[in-house]
């Protein structure tokens, strides 16, 4: 039987890949793209194909998909939104 040991990974580590994110968020992968397509969420670029995630990607994604969902709010106002509350 393995023991359990804890691991520490950084918040801004990219770790998650597209189709992990896309089920951790309940999201489609293709709103995904397009969020990163729009400057919403930008997870790293590992090649020309993959993306992977930080948990600081996928805590904002949980609020994007808040936006949307309950809010009704669409990819251009989500990324409106964000800016006004990061300050950008």
């Amino acid at each position: 039987m393995m023991g359990t040991f804890d691991i520490f990974i950084s918040p801004d580590e990219p770790v998650y890949v597209i189709s992990v994110v896309s089920k951790l968020v309940d999201l489609p992968v293709w709103t995904l793209r397009q969020l990163d397509k729009s400057g919403v969420v930008c997870p790293k670029r590992i090649g020309r194909k993959s993306r992977l995630y930080s948990l600081k990607d996928v805590k904002r994604l949980e609020y994007v998909h808040y936006l949307m969902e309950d809010k009704h709010v669409n990819i251009h106002g989500i990324k409106i939104i964000i800016e006004k509350e990061s300050g950008e």
